[in-house]
């Protein structure tokens, strides 16, 4: 996984290639069932009265049935749930609704546009829709490599993070190249993804991490590698 990152990050065609071999690999392979047809995306566009940029629709057609890859955590909508809202076509919402996901209007006619995102807020005049990632391709790798975290069976774990075992991650893991990127409208400092042959871990804010194994010795590497009270792990 980690040699066939960068490729990822060089275009879409790279991501959806990412995206098929994890799939493979750490879930199930991909199936000519496990996307939305072409005209479950012109029925949403005709009902929108717009075009939906040619990465979303890739996306949709390849693996946007498969909630397993994108909505364990936060909501993947389908076609007939894509909405406009305050400028912005929204394509996903956080598992509580706190956070929503959106490509702006004026950048849908891009091929592989960027991703913002808002924060629901007490204060509403205090919403704004800030970056969130620069392509919606990168979005899908990061969606995926989220949403795998959330699996919920036993090659799982995650903890708090204290300073000092943020910079043992830097030390020990390979960092991939997601730019740094934000949770939501206030979270500083960003979140970093890091990888080992068999390991994918977040680092949420230098605070929490999250860690995903393929193997049960990739797992017990990571407590053995960072010694804590991990939520998950009950040999004690």
């Amino acid at each position: 996984m980690i040699q066939a990152f960068p490729a990822a990050m060089a275009d879409r065609l790279g991501a959806w290639r990412f995206i098929r071999e994890f799939a493979a690999t750490w879930r199930s392979p991909l199936t000519d069932d496990d996307g939305f047809s072409a005209a479950d995306l012109d029925a949403a566009e005709a009902r929108l009265g717009l075009r939906l940029p040619a990465a979303l629709r890739e996306a949709y057609e390849l693996f946007g049935r498969r909630t397993d890859l994108t909505s364990l955590q936060d909501d993947l909508l389908s076609p007939a749930d894509l909405k406009i809202e305050d400028g912005a076509l929204v394509f996903r919402v956080e598992n509580q609704a706190v956070v929503i996901w959106g490509i702006q209007i004026a950048e849908l006619n891009q091929p592989d546009p960027p991703v913002v995102l808002r924060t629901n807020m007490a204060d509403k005049n205090a919403e704004t829709w800030d970056r969130w990632m620069d392509r919606f391709s990168h979005a899908c790798v990061e969606i995926v490599l989220s949403e795998s975290l959330f699996s919920f069976d036993e090659l799982g774990d995650n903890r708090e993070l204290s300073d000092d075992e943020a910079s043992l991650l830097e030390q020990r893991f390979t960092r991939l190249p997601l730019p740094d990127y934000p949770t939501s409208q206030t979270t500083v400092p960003a979140v970093r993804w890091f990888a080992d042959q068999d390991l994918i871990i977040r680092d949420d804010q230098r605070v929490w991490v999250w860690a995903r194994a393929r193997t049960a010795e990739a797992l017990d590497q990571i407590r053995t590698e960072l010694p804590g009270d991990w939520m998950m792990d009950y040999s004690d």
